[in-house]
């Protein structure tokens, strides 16, 4: 079948399913579908926590806020369109919805995951605005929030449609179980796109996050010597908060790109199944981690969703004190002696 990739040729794949040659045992691919249920069923829980405590609490309607609720919506649509499906094509052994399947997933996981790190990426922007103040008395409000995020969505839906116009293309990927854009390709549409696509969607965004936190650690750091008031210590806060989402969202990304870019620059590299397969879960599973470490970091916000999650029961009350989180606009670098 043309419509499978190359890799379910190779002769050290097992056969399951309905005649069709797969790479993983039975065992595998249930170990995969229990996984993805366990990530998906935790993702659709908290994400939604997110979105709609935000929504139902003014106390919570801030810039940064805005921001992870749209991370919150984009992590939403990739585990409703790429990891449930994985749930059920792992269970069966095969990929079972066809050549348009394929394609809506690829596009619909493709879209929403660039859009999430397009979003990381604002929310490092946000942060450097409201801690290091790079432009002076200019500061991030409501309609900078808005704007950056509808170009998240712009900019993904750009670079996530040419495959469906003829430039790249979506195809399965890993397991033979999940699609995604085809860096397997030797093709030169396949081959140009793939490395244009890694250039603006992840290179750009990665920079970007790299420039505004090693700006941002500059000043905590600077903070830390000086010493600063509570306002200081909660921007403080905030500001680890979000370093631990865009760690933990790269750690789940970093290694699906290396796999790609390394395979459309050594067409000929021979890699082992699980390698194949580990980089495109690991991606999925990033969908978990930013709800989880949002409402454990974030006091003001864990007041809110722990009682929504809990059906209206608190079981660790907490006092109010002017050190926990609070999302707000205070800038530390005016806590900085100029010395």
């Amino acid at each position: 079948m043309d419509f499978f990739p190359e890799f379910l040729n190779d002769s050290s794949t097992h056969y399951d399913g309905p005649g069709l040659k797969v790479p993983l045992p039975r065992a595998g691919f249930i170990t995969l579908s229990l996984l993805m249920a366990v990530f998906s069923i935790t993702s659709v829980v908290l994400n939604a926590t997110v979105i709609v405590v935000t929504l139902r609490h003014k106390q919570l309607r801030q810039p940064l806020n805005f921001a992870l609720v749209n991370l919150a919506v984009a992590d939403l649509g990739t585990t409703l369109t790429g990891s449930v499906p994985s749930v059920v094509t792992n269970a069966v052994g095969y990929y079972i919805t066809g050549r348009i399947g394929c394609v809506l997933e690829g596009f619909c996981v493709a879209f929403f995951g660039i859009s999430a790190l397009c979003t990381v990426a604002l929310i490092a922007v946000e942060r450097l605005f409201v801690v290091c103040r790079p432009l002076g008395s200019i500061t991030f409000q409501s309609r900078h929030a808005a704007g950056g995020l509808l170009s998240c969505w712009l900019w993904s839906l750009i670079w996530n449609t040419p495959p469906l116009l003829g430039w790249g293309s979506y195809q399965l990927e890993g397991a033979g179980t999940s699609c995604g854009p085809h860096w397997q390709s030797r093709e030169l549409r396949d081959v140009s796109y793939i490395i244009c696509y890694f250039s603006v969607c992840f290179a750009v965004p990665f920079a970007i996050i790299l420039v505004s936190y090693s700006w941002l650690l500059y000043t905590l750091r600077q903070v830390a010597k000086v010493g600063g008031g509570a306002a200081a210590r909660a921007e403080a806060r905030v500001a680890w908060m979000v370093v631990m989402m865009v760690l933990a969202f790269l750690v789940s990304w970093l290694p699906y790109a290396a796999l790609a870019l390394t395979v459309v620059s050594k067409p000929e590299v021979q890699l082992a199944v699980l390698v194949k397969v580990l980089p495109i879960y690991m991606a999925k599973s990033s969908t978990v981690y930013n709800p989880l470490i949002y409402i454990y970091m974030n006091k003001q916000f864990q007041r809110y969703a722990i009682p929504f999650l809990m059906c209206g029961k608190d079981p660790w009350p907490s006092e109010d004190d002017v050190s926990e989180v609070q999302t707000v606009v205070s800038p530390l670098n005016n806590k900085i002696s100029p010395d």
